[in-house]
C-alpha cells in the first residue's frame, strides 16, 4: 500500500498542486490506516481493503478520543486515494464509496470588536526593537484578513504601496489579490524604511517579514509574535492570529460589505465557508436587540 501512496501524493502535489501541509496531513492519515490495515487484519494491498474495515478503523479511532472534525479528514483522504486508485485501475472498486462524512457542530467563530483590535495594536511599542515589524504584521493580518502561512511568505515584488495591493498565494497554490488598509499600509512601509534592513543585511531575503538573523518568519514564530503583545495589551479576550482573519471579514460584514466580496478577499473555494459570518452577524444584532428593546 506504501507505493499506492507515494503515487497519490505525487498526484496530488504535481498534478493537483496542493499544499505541502496538505501532502503531509493526508499522508499522515493514509500511511496510519495503512499501519492499522497490516497490523490489524494483515492486509498489504490496496485492493484487499473493504467498507468493514475502514468503518472498523474508524470507530476505533472514534473511541480513542479522536474529535469528529480529525475523523473527517481521515474519511475525506481515504475518499479521494481510493478514488484515484480506481480511476488508475489499480483498484476494481472503491471501497470507500458508501462511505459517509461524519457531520461536524459547527461553531461561531469568536472575533475581537474594533476597540480591541485598537487596543492591541496601542499595546505595540515601535520604539523597541523589532516593534515596527511586530505593528506590520499585526496591522496587516487585520487589514487584509491573511492566513498566517500567507503572511508569512508574503513577499516584496507582491506589494504594491501606492496601489495598496498585495498578492499572496494561498491554499491549493491559489493566488489572489487583496487590499492593504492605508493604516496597514503606513505600518509596513515604516518598517520596510527603518526596520527591515537591519536584518536583511545577515542574507538577501525576498520575504517582507525577516527574523532578526534575516531569515523569514515561520507561522510558529508569528504565532508567538501574537500572543506576546496580546498578553501585555489590555485585551480580555485569547488573541491568535486567526481571530484577526475573522475580525476582519465579520467587521467588514457588519459595516455592508458584499459576502461575495469577502469570499474573494479571504480566499474562500466555497461561498458555504464565508456564511458562516452571516451568522455572526446575526448574533450580534440579536444581542443588541435584547439589550435595547425595551420587548425584546
Amino acid at each position: 500500500m506504501e507505493n499506492d501512496i507515494d503515487a497519490f501524493i505525487r498526484y496530488l502535489a504535481v498534478e493537483r498542486g496542493l499544499s505541502e501541509n496538505y501532502q503531509l496531513s493526508t499522508r499522515r492519515s493514509l500511511t496510519e490506516f495503512a499501519s492499522w490495515c497490516c497490523r490489524r487484519r494483515d492486509l498489504q494491498h490496496s485492493r484487499d481493503v473493504t467498507i468493514d474495515q475502514i468503518t472498523d478503523y474508524l470507530a476505533e479511532r472514534k473511541r480513542g478520543g479522536l474529535a469528529a472534525s480529525s475523523i473527517k479528514l481521515i474519511v475525506v483522504a481515504l475518499k479521494i486515494f481510493f478514488r484515484f486508485l480506481l480511476a488508475k485501475k489499480v483498484i476494481t472498486r472503491d471501497p470507500s464509496d458508501t462511505l459517509s462524512l461524519p457531520r461536524i457542530e459547527r461553531y461561531l467563530p469568536e472575533t475581537l470588536n474594533e476597540m480591541q483590535i485598537g487596543q492591541l495594536l496601542e499595546a505595540i511599542d515601535t520604539k523597541l526593537l523589532f516593534g515596527l515589524r511586530d505593528r506590520a504584521i499585526i496591522e496587516l493580518l487585520y487589514a487584509s484578513g491573511l492566513r498566517i502561512s500567507e503572511l508569512a511568505t508574503a513577499r516584496l515584488e507582491n506589494f504594491n504601496s501606492e496601489e495598496r495591493i498585495l498578492r499572496v498565494t494561498g491554499k491549493g497554490n491559489k493566488t489572489r489579490l487583496v487590499p492593504v488598509g492605508r493604516k496597514a499600509c503606513e505600518a509596513v512601509a515604516a518598517y520596510l524604511l527603518r526596520e527591515r534592513p537591519k536584518f536583511a543585511r545577515q542574507r538577501p531575503a525576498n520575504e517582507i517579514f525577516l527574523s532578526a538573523r534575516g531569515s523569514k518568519l515561520t507561522t510558529a514564530r508569528i504565532w508567538q509574535i501574537v500572543k506576546k503583545h496580546a498578553k501585555r495589551s489590555s485585551v480580555e479576550a485569547n488573541i491568535y492570529p486567526h481571530l484577526l482573519r475573522h475580525s476582519f471579514a465579520t467587521h467588514l460584514l457588519s459595516n455592508g460589505a458584499d459576502l461575495r466580496i469577502i469570499q474573494e478577499m479571504l480566499g474562500h473555494a466555497d461561498i458555504s465557508t464565508t456564511q458562516v459570518y452571516t451568522h455572526v452577524d446575526q448574533q450580534r444584532l440579536k444581542a443588541v436587540h435584547r439589550k435595547f428593546h425595551p420587548r425584546a
